[in-house]
C-alpha cells in the first residue's frame, strides 16, 4: 500500500522554482528527503501537509486527495517542522491541552511516555528549552495521537550525538509497528542508519527517489564514493560545473 504519492508537484516564489517533483512512498518504510539547503525539502514537505500551497500536482496521503480529505488526513498522520515556536511562554502541559482537542485518537499514556523519554519537564515554557528540546516537544507531539504516518522536517536538528542516536531508535522502533516515517535531514549518517528509501532534490528538482541500498551500490559502481556523503558532494559538483561552464 502506498501511503504518499506526489505526482508533478510544483510551487514558484520569486527567487525558487520547485518543478515537476514526483515519488511515492510504501507503507512500513522510512524515507530520507535529501539535498543541500535551498534544494526544496521545505517546500515539499509543507506543501505535502498543505501548509503550503502548490501551483500544481497532486498528492495523495493515506489513499486521500489533499487538500479535499485534509481534515480526515490530518487525524492519521503527523507533522513536525523544526522546533516549536509558538506559544513560547506558556507552558508545555498547556500546548499539550490545547493540541490534544484537535485529534480524536490522542493518547495521554503515550503522550507521557515520550515526555519522559525525551526528558521534557512540562511546568517550562519552550522560550526556556534548548533547540533541540524544542525539536523533541515538537516530536512528542507529532507522535502521541497514533499517526500512521510521520512528515518530519529536520527532526535531528539541534540535538546532541545521543538524543540524535535515541531519535533514529525511535524511528526504528515506529517501523517495527507500521508507522511510516518520512523525514528532511542534510545528515547523511542518519539516513544510513534508518532510511529504506531516499528521495534527492537538487535546485528544485527531482534527482532521484529509490531504495537508498541500491542508489549507494549504483554510485559505487560509476565511481561516485561509497558513502552517501561522498556521493551527493560528487553530484553537487558536477552540477556546479554544468552551471559555470553554459
Amino acid at each position: 500500500m502506498k501511503v504518499l504519492e506526489v505526482q508533478g508537484l510544483r510551487k514558484q516564489y520569486p527567487s525558487f522554482l520547485l518543478e515537476d517533483v514526483s515519488f511515492s512512498m510504501e507503507a512500513g518504510r522510512n524515507m530520507g528527503l535529501i539535498g543541500r539547503n535551498g534544494a526544496g525539502k521545505t517546500t515539499t514537505l509543507k506543501s505535502i501537509f498543505n501548509l503550503v500551497h502548490p501551483d500544481a500536482g497532486s498528492i495523495r496521503l493515506l489513499g486521500a486527495d489533499m487538500p479535499a480529505e485534509e481534515r480526515k488526513i490530518k487525524q492519521r498522520i503527523g507533522f513536525a517542522g523544526g522546533a516549536v515556536d509558538y506559544y513560547k511562554r506558556k507552558k508545555l502541559r498547556e500546548i499539550v491541552a490545547v493540541t490534544k482537542r484537535f485529534y480524536e485518537n490522542w493518547d495521554d499514556e503515550i503522550c507521557r511516555r515520550y515526555s519522559t523519554a525525551f526528558s521534557l519537564d512540562d511546568e517550562k515554557t519552550p522560550l526556556q528549552l534548548s533547540e533541540g528540546m524544542r525539536v523533541k516537544f515538537s516530536l512528542m507531539l507529532a507522535l502521541s495521537h497514533h499517526a500512521e504516518l510521520l512528515i518530519l522536517d529536520e527532526p535531528t536538528s539541534g540535538l546532541d550525538p545521543v538524543s540524535r542516536a535515541e531519535l533514529l531508535d525511535t524511528f526504528l522502533f515506529l517501523k517495527e509497528k507500521g508507522v511510516s516515517i518520512l523525514f528532511s535531514t542534510h545528515i547523511t549518517t542518519d539516513l544510513e542508519k534508518c532510511a529504506d528509501d531516499i528521495t534527492y532534490l537538487a535546485k528544485g528538482r527531482l534527482i532521484t527517489s529509490e531504495p537508498l541500498a541500491g542508489y549507494l551500490s549504483a554510485n559505487a559502481k560509476k565511481g561516485n564514493g561509497a558513502s552517501l556523503e561522498e556521493i551527493m558532494v560528487s553530484v553537487e559538483k558536477e552540477s556546479l560545473h554544468e552551471i559555470l561552464a553554459d
